[in-house]
């Protein structure tokens, strides 16, 4: 069954070129927390990389839906109150 909820891909290239670019180096930072474990680094390192890498995501999350919530309420053609309800329940999603 085919879902009936509005549904948003951004469209702003450079927001997605920012939100790419956070991700990607989330990715590495992930990459550097598997090198410290496997290297036996102490727990403070370790956890203050996770820490970035938890940042960066929530961060490239954030802008994604500040981004989306802002192409929405622009665009006639959008239930701009149920797109903002969906974005506002992902958001919370975040917290």
């Amino acid at each position: 069954m085919a879902n009936s909820e509005p549904v948003h891909i951004l469209d702003d290239e450079a927001q997605l070129n920012q939100i790419t670019l956070r991700v990607k180096r989330a990715h590495g930072q992930m990459g550097a927390v598997v090198r410290m474990l496997e290297e036996g680094r102490s727990c403070d390192e370790i956890v203050t990389q996770m820490a970035a890498v938890s940042k960066a995501v929530h961060t490239a999350a954030f802008m994604l839906i500040s981004s989306s919530l802002r192409e929405c309420i622009a665009d006639p053609s959008v239930d701009s109150e149920v797109v903002s309800k969906k974005l506002q329940k992902l958001f919370l999603s975040l917290a």
